[in-house]
């Protein structure tokens, strides 16, 4: 029997699974990965970039580890040879109506501890000759890199620290007996005294299998890309987002370098009818008929109807598309852009109809479930990984251990509880 079987190779779980295993180095540890590669999903399929720590509310648990996070990770690239880029990014204030949320976010990344410059329209139009704005916020902390590559190199150091990996594991039930979890996947079985669940779009389903008490349940919103034409990539020198909608979680279209070079412009926040709808018809009956009798989905679209169908009017008209980033660089036509591959975000919802606004994660019986890690889960992925190890190993049932992972002490809900939006 397995101490601990991880489910889920994303960048959370590879990340858990090397923490763990360097603190516990007496533990048996298995992961399981669906997909024939690591990181075959949101860790893929996003825009790269390496969060500062900005925007997130002040005592979270994001904005704990997004600072750490950042630094850790620009530290890890350096160390194993990755390539990235610490280029920097600008957030834009278009017009005087900005402004306000402009300063609230400069309040907010002093609170958090992120340096930013404040830079007139004249000092971002030196930064960046092709965007346009009134004002707008410097984050030089903020980089580039592709995770796909983080999460190949944590598998490789996971597997040194005999962590045992298995590709092309599918999970199809979880059965209990005393002192024993079985893990069914194909004609696999696999026995473990813990379970740590980092299965990201499947993850609240792995935590209904295990009979966790959840509330709270996955929205996939598929994120829309482009990459600007060749000739086009002049237009942006570093990362150029929009001041963010308040109202809203996602950030916003916003245009970045790829550390393959390009641009890639996006992504939207269109709600997808599959955990895995990466095309824009992708629709699984089975799926959309369980979303769509949640409560939490009916209290949703009732808050945010008008902001979906404006979503979705993005996402089957390039032109509409163009117009959101005409705010930031007028000089970009419909005609700049190349549609590129989509991504879709775990964005965990409750009852209530409020998308989380920070992680969650979930004390189970002899099991841990992290059921909402989206963004910046790939920046923040080593400290949330280790912060994850931490909490499977003070969590009743967890097999004996000689010391506990060194990170992150306090539980969810001293994160939860009690904070003031600035």
């Amino acid at each position: 029997m397995t101490d601990v079987i991880i489910v889920g190779g994303g960048i959370v779980g590879l990340s858990a699974a090397t923490a763990l295993a360097e603190a516990q180095p007496g533990l048996s540890i298995k992961l399981l990965e669906k997909e024939s590669a690591w990181g075959s999903h949101q860790t893929r399929r996003n825009s790269g970039v390496i969060h500062s720590g900005i925007y997130y509310r002040p005592g979270s648990l994001k904005a704990k580890l997004a600072r750490a996070g950042n630094k850790r990770m620009i530290q890890f690239c350096r160390d194993q040879g990755i390539d990235h880029d610490v280029c920097g990014k600008v957030i834009v204030a278009t017009d005087q109506d900005e402004i306000p949320s402009l300063d609230r976010l400069e309040e907010r990344a002093r609170a958090n501890g992120v340096a930013v410059e404040r830079l007139t329209g004249e000092q971002l139009r030196q930064r960046e000759p092709h965007a346009r704005g009134v004002a707008a916020l410097l984050v030089p902390d903020a980089g580039i890199v592709d995770y796909q590559d983080v999460a190949n190199e944590l598998a490789r150091l996971a597997a040194d620290h005999g962590v045992e990996l298995h590709l092309e594991t599918r999970l199809e039930s979880i059965e209990r007996s005393q002192n024993e979890i079985r893990l069914g996947a194909g004609a696999s079985t696999f026995s473990t005294r813990f379970l740590i669940n980092c299965a990201g779009l499947h993850s609240d389903s792995v935590a209904e299998w295990d009979d966790a008490s959840i509330e709270d349940r996955v929205l996939p919103f598929r994120g829309d890309y482009f990459s600007l034409k060749a000739e086009r990539a002049h237009l942006v020198k570093h990362l150029i987002y929009p001041v963010p909608d308040p109202r809203f979680p996602f950030l916003g279209v916003h245009l970045t370098r790829s550390i393959h070079g390009g641009v890639h412009v996006g992504p939207n926040a269109v709600l997808a009818m599959s955990r895995e709808g990466y095309g824009r018809g992708a629709f699984n009956f089975s799926y959309a008929r369980k979303m769509v009798s949640s409560e939490g989905f009916w209290n949703y679209a009732k808050k945010n109807w008008r902001h979906g169908l404006s979503e979705a009017g993005t996402a089957i008209n390039k032109r509409a598309f163009a117009r959101r980033l005409q705010r930031l660089v007028p000089e970009i036509k419909a005609d700049d852009l190349v549609a590129s591959e989509s991504g879709v975000r775990a964005q965990a919802v409750n009852p209530r109809g409020e998308l989380l606004d920070d992680f969650k994660i979930v004390v189970g019986r002899d099991s841990l479930h992290v059921c909402n890690a989206a963004s910046p889960a790939a920046t923040v992925s080593l400290e949330l990984g280790r912060y994850v190890a931490e909490q499977a190993v003070a969590a009743a049932g967890f097999p004996a251990t000689s010391r506990p992972v060194e990170g992150w002490a306090e539980p969810m809900d001293f994160f939860c509880s009690g904070l003031c939006e600035i």
